[in-house]
């Protein structure tokens, strides 16, 4: 395989590995404003673990292929979940806005698995590859939890609005 797709490769773990440190981040200021919801509470607490766990498993990856994670862009992504984090403390209905934010990034991180399973493969990763199914499996599942909670997320919202 080409320099060029194990250039990639590389780049692409980076990105996931700072798409995953800027979701703990999210998850960590969605779970402390979400009492009120205690099973999505609990949900988002769980997920909150597994993307933890992902974030250390493609740092080991992307140092076993002899690289390092950038720091500048984690910080980044710290900086602005952080205003994502914050923008929604002033929202009536952010239980509603949050859930659909983490469906919509769930989707994105679905994609961004897909893509590095392909791509370790062409370079011949099985071990990157396994990693990456495993956490592919991860985000499948919260992102069918959270489609799942959205009709009685969004019906008892309203209904605690109306009483």
């Amino acid at each position: 395989m080409s320099a060029k797709a194990e250039e990639d490769l590389m780049a692409w773990l980076r990105n996931a590995h700072a798409m995953e440190e800027q979701a703990v981040t999210m998850l960590e200021a969605l779970a402390r404003r979400t009492g009120d919801y205690p099973e999505v509470k609990a949900r988002i607490e769980r997920h909150l673990g597994e993307t933890q766990r992902q974030a250390e498993a493609l740092e080991e990856c992307v140092k076993r292929r002899g690289g390092d994670t950038s720091t500048l862009k984690d910080m980044a992504g710290k900086i602005i979940a952080f205003g994502q984090g914050m923008s929604g403390m002033f929202v009536d209905d952010e239980i509603v806005k949050g859930a659909m934010a983490s469906y919509t990034f769930e989707h994105m991180e679905i994609a961004a698995y897909r893509v590095l399973i392909a791509a370790a493969e062409s370079v011949g990763d099985a071990q990157t590859k396994s990693v990456c199914e495993r956490i592919l499996k991860e985000e499948l599942s919260m992102a069918s939890d959270l489609e799942a909670s959205l009709p009685d997320l969004t019906r008892k919202y309203l209904s605690r609005q109306g009483s």
